[in-house]
C-alpha cells in the first residue's frame, strides 16, 4: 500500500514538473503512475492534499539526494566544492529536471498557499546548514550568509537552465567565480 502511494507521488512530481500545475489532475497522475483510474483520489481527497503530499515527498527525495551528494562530495577545498556543486546542478537540471521544475512550481504555489512555505523552507535550510559548514572550513567569514548567496545563485542558474536549456550548460565558471568572491 505504501509503495502504491509513493508511485502516485512520484507520478505527481513528474506531471507537475513536466506539464505544469494546471495539468496536475487526478487523471493525469493516475495515467503517469500507470495505476487504475481513481487511485490518486483514494490517497488524496482533494487537490490541496495531493499538493501537500507532493511537497512532503519531494522534500524526502531531495533530502536523500542532498545527503548522498554531501557524503560523496567531501570537498577538500573551494575548487572541489565548485566542481561538486557543478555536478549537482547538472544532475538537478538533467536527470532530475522534472523534479527541479516541480519544486519551482511548488514555490509558485506557495504564493497562494503560504502553508506550504514551512516545509519548502526546511529543505532549503538543511542544504544551507551543510553548505555553511563547508564554507566555514574554507575560510568564509560569514558562512551561512555566503551559503545563502550560493544557494540563491544555484537556484537561479537551475531555473534559467530549465526555462532556456543550453546544450553546452556549464555552471562551473560562475560557481567558481562566486566562491572566489565570497572566500577571498
Amino acid at each position: 500500500m505504501a509503495r502504491r502511494r509513493e508511485q502516485v507521488l512520484d507520478a505527481g512530481i513528474q506531471v507537475l514538473g513536466s506539464e505544469g500545475a494546471r495539468r496536475l489532475t487526478y487523471q493525469a497522475v493516475d495515467a503517469a503512475a500507470g495505476v487504475p483510474s481513481g487511485t490518486t483520489s483514494n490517497y488524496f481527497r482533494n487537490r490541496a492534499a495531493l499538493i501537500d503530499g507532493i511537497v512532503d515527498h519531494l522534500q524526502t527525495l531531495e533530502r536523500r539526494d542532498w545527503e548522498n551528494f554531501a557524503a560523496e562530495a567531501a570537498p577538500a577545498d573551494a575548487g572541489e566544492l565548485a566542481d561538486a556543486v557543478t555536478r549537482f546542478l547538472a544532475y538537478t537540471t538533467g536527470p532530475e529536471r522534472a523534479r527541479t521544475a516541480a519544486r519551482f512550481a511548488l514555490y509558485l504555489e506557495s504564493m497562494s498557499r503560504p502553508e506550504l512555505r514551512p516545509t519548502l523552507t526546511r529543505g532549503r535550510e538543511a542544504v544551507i546548514d551543510w553548505g555553511a559548514t563547508w564554507l566555514q572550513r574554507f575560510g568564509s567569514p560569514a558562512p551561512r550568509r555566503h551559503c545563502e548567496i550560493l544557494f540563491d545563485y544555484m537556484e537561479g542558474v537551475a531555473f534559467h537552465q530549465l526555462a532556456f536549456p543550453a546544450e553546452d550548460f556549464d555552471p562551473g565558471p560562475g560557481i567558481r567565480e562566486l566562491l572566489r568572491g565570497v572566500l577571498d
